[in-house]
């Protein structure tokens, strides 16, 4: 069983990546998208990620229960694409999760559980500037540790910058 962490910034390349790995671990890819359309702009990153994906891929949409609507699939696959952890931090936030951080390493816990094969991708978004407002800081600090649980718990570690992949474990 292979667990392989992909991080990067924004537009780093970092899903392209993560989908060639998934697609040399298993011919049977499941998705697992945590993005939610809630603005035209959205829709559109949506619908261009979906395109780029080979089409015989599954795809479950879960934007707060990964883990969850994995364990309900019926879907057979090889390898679960975990996109990502950066929404799914963010819509616990949003959903006022009074614990997203926790509740975000659990799902991947539990997701680690249940897929044969995995990629995780998630942003880095420590990098910046500090962020003006106090839910900026919030969910910058969580998801620096989020993204530490994560490339803990893979074997593998991947920083992808300008399409370049890093490999750092």
């Amino acid at each position: 069983m292979a667990r392989v962490f992909v991080t990067g910034g924004a537009r780093s390349g970092k899903s392209s990546y993560a989908e060639r790995l998934a697609s040399l671990m298993g011919p049977r890819v499941l998705y697992l998208a945590t993005a939610t359309a809630g603005d035209d702009e959205m829709q559109e990153r949506i619908q261009r990620h979906r395109a780029q994906r080979p089409s015989e891929w599954a795809t479950i949409e879960a934007p707060l229960a990964p883990a969850r609507a994995l364990a309900a699939s019926t879907e057979p696959y090889d390898v679960v694409l975990f996109e990502d952890l950066t929404l799914l931090l963010s819509n616990l936030l949003l959903a006022d999760e009074r614990h997203a951080e926790g509740r975000t390493v659990e799902e991947i816990h539990a997701v680690i559980q249940r897929a044969p094969d995995l990629v995780i991708v998630s942003n880095e978004v420590g990098m910046g500037l500090v962020p003006e407002y106090p839910i900026g800081r919030l969910f910058r600090d969580a998801m620096g540790r989020v993204n530490q649980r994560a490339a803990e718990l893979c074997d593998e570690a991947y920083f992808v910058v300008a399409g370049l992949p890093l490999r750092l474990k």
